[in-house]
């Protein structure tokens, strides 16, 4: 730590929160802290206060930091604060898990779960300590894919002790049902299900582990809000077909988790194509979903799947894929979406240079401030001009079919939003809407 982040340290020391009576710092209010030259960047995460308090622990906090003789900027990104467990103390299971990452999707059938376990035991085999916990109390699929012998539930203490196999934690509503009872339906309304899950996702003693994948339920209704508010997810992958339909339903999911403050890290394309026995490869149900993911989102870790009979194979015969057909192309592929995860979990904990803050001039542009360099405008006509949705650009040869002349030279931002850490979204006042992935807009101003 240099001697200028030790005196800015100190200065946020001074700001006390009254209810606590605790320094900021002491209390882990503030992460991310980077100084460049005379700019200061940092984070502030606040409890669930109104707007009101959020600025004034904006102001004060900037105002002691500014009492620095060499400090000419500072720049404070108010962050979502940790979210904390509403939970019965004996409920701790979860307290020795370092990273919880969800693995979902809006419409069953596209085989998340076996994503989600070939996720799992990748991530083993990459030597990180792993868990997995079904969240589906309708479907299970966990006791499926992964056989175990011993089903007998135990206990330690409180807690429920994980089933285990080929070194990875397991734990689903299907172990924990009456073998006789396991073809049976589970009928059960949404509230007493966000009750079982909460009850074996946090009663369960996982131990140490670095990553705990959440096979979530299809869908984005109560039970998988439930779940992104009852536990700190750090990330999430989306899983998809290659059809419009499921192009449609994986959107919704990454709106859903960018309104709980979870970035989606990766998307994955199952049943994307097969290879004939000409040796040529076929898309039958068409290309261009994830283009247009990568292209309006800014995803940087897309991974297509094929059409194989061996992932079903593995599935049903309870042997992961990755452990069946380790020298597959796709258990490479699953290998491949495991270091994604790590990487961008491990990327989500840093300052990142490429991401601003973002405002708007009315009738001038809209303003980038970066960390390591000075602001930059950019007009709204030229901003609005170089959308890339596909309304503008053609999602299939990539060519723009947007024609400026018909774009009003007065066009002006309505409204910013950002959208999870990937990207920015804006409503323009001639009735369009835009997502700018921040890795364009770095683009557009070199």
């Amino acid at each position: 730590m240099t001697d200028k982040e030790n005196e800015v340290w100190a200065q946020l020391r001074l700001i006390i929160d009254p209810d606590q009576q605790e320094d900021i710092v002491e209390l882990g209010y503030v992460s991310h802290l980077k100084v460049t030259g005379s700019k200061v960047y940092y984070h502030l995460h606040l409890p669930d206060v109104n707007a009101k308090v959020k600025e004034q622990y904006q102001f004060f906090s900037e105002e002691s930091v500014r009492e620095l003789p060499w400090v000419e900027k500072v720049t404070t990104i108010i962050a979502a604060s940790p979210k904390q467990s509403s939970l019965a103390p004996s409920y701790n299971g979860l307290k020795d898990v370092s990273h919880i990452v969800a693995v979902a999707s809006c419409k069953g059938g596209v085989g998340k779960s076996t994503v989600a376990v070939n996720l799992a035991y990748s991530l083993a085999l990459s030597g990180f300590r792993v868990g997995i916990f079904d969240a589906d109390v309708y479907g299970p699929s966990l006791p499926t894919m992964v056989h175990i012998e011993d089903r007998q539930v135990k206990f330690e203490g409180a807690l429920i002790l994980p089933f285990e196999h080929a070194g990875v934690s397991l734990m689903s509503f299907g172990f924990a049902k009456d073998p006789a009872q396991e073809d049976d339906a589970a009928i059960m309304r949404g509230p007493i299900v966000s009750q079982v899950i909460n009850q074996l996702l946090t009663g369960t003693k996982w131990g140490e582990l670095d990553y705990l994948i959440i096979d979530m339920p299809p869908g984005t209704g109560d039970v998988q809000l439930t779940l992104t508010q009852m536990v700190p997810i750090v990330a999430s992958v989306l899983v998809t077909t290659p059809q419009q339909l499921s192009y449609v339903d994986v959107v919704k999911g990454i709106q859903m988790f960018d309104k709980v403050k979870v970035p989606t890290v990766a998307v994955v394309q199952n049943m994307s194509f097969f290879v004939g026995d000409d040796g040529k490869t076929y898309y039958p149900f068409g290309q261009g979903a994830l283009k247009k993911l990568e292209r309006e989102y800014g995803f940087k870790h897309t991974v297509e799947m094929p059409i194989l009979a061996s992932v079903s194979e593995a599935g049903d015969t309870g042997v992961p894929l990755v452990i069946r057909h380790p020298s597959s192309a796709a258990a490479k592929n699953f290998l491949e979406l495991a270091n994604f995860v790590v990487s961008e979990v491990a990327r989500l904990r840093e300052v990142h240079t490429d991401v601003p803050a973002i405002s708007t001039v009315p009738g001038k542009g809209v303003v980038l401030e970066y960390v390591d360099r000075d602001p930059v405008v950019l007009e709204h006509w030229e901003l609005r001009v170089a959308c890339q949705c596909a309304h503008c650009v053609n999602e299939m040869t990539g060519v723009r079919v947007l024609d400026p002349a018909r774009v009003p030279k007065d066009v002006e931002v309505l409204t910013l939003r950002a959208i999870g850490n990937y990207a920015v979204g804006i409503n323009w006042s001639d009735g369009h809407s835009s997502i700018y992935p921040y890795g364009f807009l770095k683009e557009m101003i070199r």
